[in-house]
């Protein structure tokens, strides 16, 4: 039976290969499409991005060390029918040796052009699936509101003494992608 985390909350994941599903729904009548993205920091021990391939997202979809695989853009939120927008397969067994953290965060695309921010989105949540079997493992739900924020980190894979664990993170940003970038990767993004 899956675990309903609350923010903060640290969980065992006691599996090498997994999914981490995001999902998430727009607001009835808030004007413009959104279309939110999903990424992925592979962070070393300096708390940064090693080297370009490791920001995984919708532009890079496979990590160097091809142990994440983003399933691609999801531009409306259409692609779940109330299931999972945009996910990405992770097989720990093969996360570089250097990789001590893994961050999830979703921002929305063009948030302040289009006057959007999560305070608009409902339903919005992450969760971690067995692909053994697809049973859910954990999920957070986002219940806070971010009526400001335009980018959320949800949550977090981290290697303690060899073992992956997840936190529920839930740290809203009044900020885009370009944000996450400089403070996680020191180099020139060229994708």
């Amino acid at each position: 039976m899956a675990i309903n985390l609350q923010k903060g909350q640290k969980i065992d994941i006691g599996l090498s290969n997994i999914s981490v599903g995001l999902g998430w729904n727009p607001n009835e009548g808030t004007g413009g499409a959104f279309d939110l993205d999903a990424s992925a920091f592979m962070i070393d021990a300096n708390r940064l991005i090693p080297l370009e391939g490791y920001f995984v997202f919708y532009g890079n979809t496979t990590s160097p060390d091809e142990a994440l695989h983003h399933s691609g853009d999801d531009p409306t939120g259409g692609n779940s029918a109330g299931g999972d927008d945009e996910i990405i397969k992770i097989d720990l067994s093969k996360v570089n040796q250097d990789i001590k953290e893994i961050l999830f965060v979703v921002t929305i695309h063009e948030a302040t052009s289009r006057r959007q921010n999560f305070g608009q989105v409902r339903d919005s949540y992450i969760r971690i699936v067995n692909n053994a079997d697809g049973e859910e493992i954990a999920k957070y739900e986002l219940g806070e509101d971010f009526s400001i924020e335009t980018g959320v980190e949800f949550g977090r894979l981290y290697n303690r003494d060899g073992k992956w664990r997840f936190e529920a993170s839930g740290i809203g940003y009044k900020e885009d992608l370009a944000y996450f970038l400089s403070k996680y990767y020191k180099g020139q993004i060229i994708k």
